[in-house]
Parts: structure tokens; sequence; C-alpha cells
């Protein structure tokens, strides 16, 4: 197993934690309201008792995913260098068409695409790790190959 797949930016550590308490906050709401429904009599019937226990069931299943997430994470604080690593922005050209794009490379709990950040794990993300300013990198995805130049790489 690549190691750097367990690699987490600070931030992104922190936003687990907050959304673990987040889901905390709530189960206690959640647990009244499967005993509220639980109360209401004939279980085999109760459709507010099934979706109170589905959402219990889901929490409780988010929470243990979470907690799973930030027992393996790595913290990873990234080096003031012209590497790619997680936690570094990084713009790069594509070569058939001159395009560039630019996303922070981060762990793979992280990833949210809306706010161009991108998995280490993804064929791009991958291509581009240990690599330098300058370099031209292949991404390999499931269905072609291409080329992409580094333009620049931020802290």
């Amino acid at each position: 197993m690549d190691p750097h797949l367990n690699q987490i930016t600070k931030s992104g550590y922190e936003k687990i934690e907050a959304e673990i308490r987040d889901l905390e906050d709530s189960r206690p709401a959640k647990i009244k309201n499967l005993a509220d429904a639980r109360a209401l009599g004939d279980l085999s019937e109760n459709a507010e008792y099934s979706s109170a226990k589905r959402d219990l069931r889901h929490l409780e299943s988010r929470l243990r995913f979470l907690r799973k997430q930030l027992q393996y994470a790595q913290v990873y604080t990234p080096s003031n260098d012209d590497t790619v690593e997680v936690g570094k922005t990084v713009t790069f050209e594509f070569l058939d068409d001159h395009s560039t794009e630019t996303y922070e490379i981060v762990g793979t709990p992280e990833v949210d695409i809306d706010h161009r950040k991108i998995s280490i794990a993804s064929p791009i993300g991958s291509a581009l790790l240990n690599h330098h300013s300058g370099d031209i990198v292949t991404v390999s995805a499931p269905q072609l190959s291409y080329k992409i130049k580094i333009v620049s790489i931020r802290v």
C-alpha cells in the first residue's frame, strides 16, 4: 500500500474532527427520535421507527468511518521546496491544447473538486507526485494517457 495515501493536511484533519464533533452532538437527538418512534407501538408497520433507526445507523456508520480515517491519518506538513507533495498547490499545462489548471494536492479524505483539491491517488495527482517545476509527466487515465507540464508549485 502506498504510504502517501494516509497523508492528510492539518486543515483536512481538523475538518474531519469537526464533522465527528457535529455528528456526536446530533447523536442524542437521533437516539431520542428512535425512542419516541419505538413508543408509537407496532414496529413492523412503523415508518417513523424504521426511518429513525436508519438515520441512527447511518450516523454511527459515518462516525466509525471518520474515526478510522483519523486513526490511520498522517498529518503532513509540506516542505518549502519545489517538489509536488500533499498540501501544495500545482499549476500545470496540458500539452495537447496548452490550457492550464491549478489544484491543491491533498490526501484522499480531503478531495473536493469544487474547491480545486485533488487526491494523490487520482491519475493527475499520482503522476505529479514528487516531480518539480518544468517537469513533463505522463498521466495514465483509464481511457487514455496524456502529458502535462508542471508550471509552478507553491505551499
